[in-house]
């Protein structure tokens, strides 16, 4: 990202709202908006594949309550929530960090909640798992501040290869919801 430029068009932004990108309370705006653009749309830059794999096996995986935010990319506005990632390995786990470095990926850029939802699934489907699942509440400000103007929440789910089936999908899902539920191996 050219921070320069980016940082003269919010200028003229600024001019264009009718304020004064000189005055005391916006000088400095324009690069403090441009270095902020460059941190959160990180995830055009991130290589966050699973390639650090552990030759462990378990019955499931699910990381819960990895927080998210991301820009939706209708308004540039900001959507945020919890992501839960779960899967089933096939022989090899991944590190813990992965995961929350995979949302990370996918969430920092302009984006949708169900799209993202179904990358980081695919993502993991990608990378040899039997099954992955992945589940995403977020709030909109898009929805919040204009429009509709309601404080409802969204909720998206994915879910791949053996999560396909129903039993062991429910199972997944009450991992989730409740963490001290029994999970039958698949």
């Amino acid at each position: 990202m050219n921070k320069k430029k980016v940082s003269k068009l919010i200028r003229q932004l600024l001019i264009e709202l009718g304020e004064n990108p000189d005055r005391e309370g916006l000088i400095g705006t324009p690069k403090r908006m441009a270095d902020m653009y460059e941190e959160i749309f990180a995830g055009y830059r991130m290589d966050a594949e699973l390639d650090v794999a552990f030759s462990e096996d378990a019955d499931a995986i699910v990381a819960r309550d990895i927080q998210f935010y991301s820009m939706c990319e209708h308004h540039m506005l900001p959507f945020f929530g919890k992501i839960h990632v779960a899967y089933i390995p096939d022989g090899k786990v991944f590190g813990v960090s992965k995961l929350v470095r995979l949302v990370e990926k996918h969430s920092r850029r302009l984006q949708i909640q169900e799209r993202l939802t179904k990358q980081v699934a695919d993502e993991l489907m990608r990378m040899g798992v039997k099954g992955a699942l992945v589940m995403a509440e977020g709030e909109h400000l898009c929805m919040k501040m204009r429009g509709v103007r309601n404080d409802s929440s969204i909720m998206t789910v994915a879910y791949r290869g053996v999560l396909d089936q129903k039993e062991v999908r429910e199972h997944i899902l009450a991992m989730i919801q409740n963490p001290k539920s029994e999970f039958k191996s698949v």
